[in-house]
């Protein structure tokens, strides 16, 4: 039997295919960037058919890299950017519309209105999530108002919705698949968690026609196959999950009270809380973490909007570094932001602020500021902004996090993952293999297929590859936080937000 799983981990920034052996170490590897498209303040949209010609070229690529061939892959896991919606033609497989990606705005007001009229408390209570533009329903809404005659196909059944997993599985079975699992569905602001089932009563209230959507599946099951013509045998697909919840997978944070923080394009912290559905009072969300054999396992989640996007933007926008990787020296040469704080809130703040008229700022600037303090300033905003989440998570009644498992492809950055072990006062483990999203996409098709046999069998490959203590004195710390929460209630939208 062939003990390889290939991984599809299609992101925000880039799209990337990781193969991995039955011990959960990488083979090989591939990766494409993703050009953003910004048609309007605060909107982001992405090619859906540029994410599928990047998936083909990354997943061949991978194989070749590792000298392997289809007969030697065992099954495919995919994981994905969340909420990011999809609308395509069934007949031919062309998207209506560019993808509405998870960090678009446009549908602010609308999310306004269901607010006012007081249909917060039902959502919250239904899906575990709030109003807001990041989950797809109001995207799905707006594209059905918005493409010429989208509603009318629409209710014919001539179209399909789905999030970028969904989309993916279509276009890798020649369209026999349309189907998605629990973590997807639970971020589309149209699936109720408890009863784990499209919600006829949401599906009204932002006028969804059923006929778009897809089958939910368990994050660890049958999916089909992929055409034999995308690698040249019709491999298994086997393993479904959203980035987050296959980072926490990839984590092994399988115990309720674990805590997981991804640093990617944004950053999300969550914590497993097993078989118990908790409700924030501290405006947080509460989300499928996995399904597997019917059994759901829940997780509270916190969620940010730009974290490894700032260091992008330095880069691409201000041209103030010419790689990422040039960040860690400037700031351990810096050694502090000398009370320069920068606000990223480029398209509006995530939890615990949900304020998406908010935009980004610079506070602190004196004669004295160059690109050093600029640049450290933009690498401890990801700090501060994830000791916002943890304050968040002991206000709701969490334990107090006694360590952070980290992942993503900002904590290769020691400085940052020290500044965060300062900045949160407890330590934070980065695991030896730091793709987390990846491996547990590859965990979930591996658990299908038999190469690993349990949640218990996959926690033993689970190891650390160095523990960063704080160092930070208290006093220090708390000034620090109290600078940032102040810059925050500086771009905030609303007078004491």
């Amino acid at each position: 039997m062939p003990h390889y799983i290939l991984s599809i981990d299609q992101g925000t920034t880039s799209t990337r295919a990781i193969v991995f052996d039955g011990t959960g170490n990488r083979v090989a590897s591939a990766q494409v960037e993703l050009k953003q498209h910004f048609p309007a303040d605060g909107w982001v949209e992405h090619d859906a058919m540029d994410i599928w010609w990047a998936t083909e070229t990354v997943c061949r690529d991978a194989l070749r890299k590792g000298g392997l061939h289809a007969r030697d892959i065992a099954a495919i896991g995919i994981t994905n950017q969340r909420e990011t919606t999809v609308l395509w033609d069934r007949a031919n497989g062309m998207p209506v519309h560019r993808a509405i990606v998870w960090q678009d705005r446009r549908t602010g007001e609308r999310c306004a209105e269901l607010k006012e009229q007081g249909y917060e408390p039902l959502i919250q209570s239904r899906t575990g999530l709030l109003l807001d533009p990041y989950f797809s329903a109001t995207k799905l809404a707006w594209l059905l108002d918005h493409v010429p005659n989208a509603r009318a196909r629409a209710e014919r059944g001539e179209l399909a919705f789905g999030t970028i997993d969904s989309w993916l599985l279509w276009k890798l079975t020649h369209g026999k698949v349309h189907a998605t699992d629990a973590t997807n569905a639970s971020r589309t602001m149209l699936f109720n968690i408890r009863t784990q089932c499209w919600d006829e009563e949401l599906l009204r209230l932002f006028n969804i026609p059923a006929e778009l959507l897809p089958v939910v599946k368990d994050s660890s099951a049958d999916f089909g196959r992929c055409a034999p013509d995308f690698l040249g045998a019709p491999i298994p697909i086997c393993g479904v999950a959203g980035d987050q919840q296959a980072a926490l997978i990839g984590q092994a944070c399988f115990a309720p009270g674990m805590v997981k923080s991804t640093y990617g394009t944004g950053c999300f912290m969550i914590t497993n809380t097993g078989s118990t559905i908790v409700q924030s009072e501290n405006r947080l969300l509460t989300t499928v973490a996995y399904r597997l054999n019917g059994e759901t396992t829940y997780a509270v989640e916190g969620s940010i909007f730009v974290a490894g996007a700032t260091i992008q933007w330095l880069r691409d926008g201000l041209k103030l570094i010419g790689c990422a990787s040039e960040t860690q020296a400037i700031a351990e040469a810096t050694g502090d932001a000398r009370g320069v704080y920068m606000v990223p809130a480029f398209t509006g703040l995530g939890a615990p602020y949900w304020d998406p008229r908010a935009r980004g700022a610079i506070f602190g600037l004196t004669r004295d500021t160059g690109i050093g303090e600029i640049v450290t300033a933009g690498l401890q905003s990801v700090c501060f902004q994830t000791r916002d989440l943890m304050e968040a998570m002991t206000r709701d009644g969490a334990s107090p996090v006694t360590t952070l498992r980290i992942d993503g492809g900002m904590v290769v950055n020691n400085w940052v993952a020290q500044s965060l072990a300062d900045i949160i006062g407890v330590p934070v483990d980065r695991p030896v293999v730091t793709e987390t999203t990846a491996l547990g996409a590859a965990f979930l098709a591996g658990l299908q297929v038999g190469i690993f046999t349990s949640l218990d069998d996959i926690s033993t490959l689970w190891s650390c590859d160095r523990r960063f203590e704080p160092t930070m004195s208290d006093d220090k710390r708390s000034s620090l936080y109290t600078g940032w929460l102040d810059a925050v209630r500086r771009v905030a939208s609303e007078p004491n937000a």
